[in-house]
């Protein structure tokens, strides 16, 4: 398997900003137990989550005459004002070569899913200046589907297993399995530092803020929302330990925040990682955050899944130099 790597990704600087205009969109059945959030960002194409958030916050978006929260639920015949927003972005225009590098990530596809093994320092879709994600590719390549939706997110640094749905049903009955905690994903991870063997389970609330930048950054504080790792499998690697990671909820950066937690954070990463051990793998040709998307399993009334990616060949080399110094 073959991964484009960072090719082509234009910022859309081309594109001269215009200003949109005040609409009001009356919500679908289709679209009905919806959150708010996630159907705006479907409706103002290219905008940053941020952007949305900042709406929502400002009161600028009303559901029927009156605000409502990031998560609010939407029902068949609510009415949504979408205020006017800069659009820089223009028509998405995914390059051919990113379209034809597709199939390579393909690991599962049939009427209803379509999995695939997502290269790191691809985002899963654009916004915040990335002209196009992989939901952007993925629809190029696929133009007589009649829709495709991510099903959840993985970082843009993070690669592996990544689900997408072809209808609104499957969309409802995945998003339904990763609330209830039935769907399986795995992460295969590299983490600073020997770990004793044994299974570890970090209970920890996880509180998310924008940093200087913009960015989201979470952190492990009372005042978040729970959230539950398990850590077991540990293999040693060199000086580190090879892990694999259960997630029993799905914060943002709940991985990386809760292995900086731990004390023993993921190889890599350059916002809550520690800076000799990246440093010192660096040496060993890690260029990249070494957390991967290795398994998803999930049963829905409308078909089940199991895929597994394996470790990117980049990663797998930098494994085979710790263990073979």
């Amino acid at each position: 398997m073959t991964h484009p790597g960072n090719q082509d990704n234009a910022t859309g600087a081309d594109a001269l900003p215009r200003r949109t205009a005040v609409r009001t969109v009356t919500v679908a059945r289709e679209h009905a137990g919806r959150r708010l959030d996630n159907f705006l960002q479907g409706e103002i194409k290219g905008a940053p989550r941020g952007l949305v958030y900042k709406l929502l916050r400002s009161g600028q978006v009303r559901v029927n005459g009156s605000r409502a929260k990031p998560d609010y639920r939407l029902a068949a015949g609510d009415t949504v004002r979408i205020p006017p927003v800069e659009d820089t972005q223009g028509p998405v225009r995914v390059p051919p070569s990113r379209v034809a590098a597709f199939e390579d990530l393909v690991c599962h596809e049939d009427a209803r899913f379509l999995v695939v093994d997502k290269p790191a320092g691809l985002a899963c879709h654009g916004g915040s200046g990335i002209r196009y994600g992989l939901i952007e590719i993925a629809r190029a390549a696929r133009p007589r589907a009649a829709r495709l939706d991510l099903a959840h997110r993985i970082d843009r640094d993070t690669s592996g297993c990544l689900v997408l749905c072809k209808d609104v049903e499957t969309l409802r009955a995945v998003n339904a399995a990763i609330r209830e905690r039935s769907a399986v994903k795995h992460y295969t991870a590299l983490l600073c530092g020997r770990l004793a063997r044994g299974t570890h389970v970090i209970e920890a609330d996880i509180t998310i803020a924008r940093d200087a930048q913009g960015e989201r950054r979470s952190s492990v504080g009372s005042a978040g929302k729970p959230a539950r790792t398990l850590v077991e499998g540990i293999e040693p690697a060199g000086p580190h330990s090879l892990v694999e990671l259960r997630l029993e909820t799905g914060r943002t950066h709940q991985i990386r925040a809760h292995a900086r937690h731990l004390g023993h954070p993921v190889a890599g990463d350059r916002h809550y990682g520690e800076e000799r051990c990246n440093r010192q793998l660096a040496a060993q040709g890690l260029e990249r955050l070494f957390l991967h998307a290795s398994h998803v399993a999930l049963s829905t009334p409308f078909g089940a899944i199991d895929v597994r990616a394996p470790l990117p060949a980049e990663l797998a080399a930098v494994l085979a130099r710790l263990r073979n110094p």
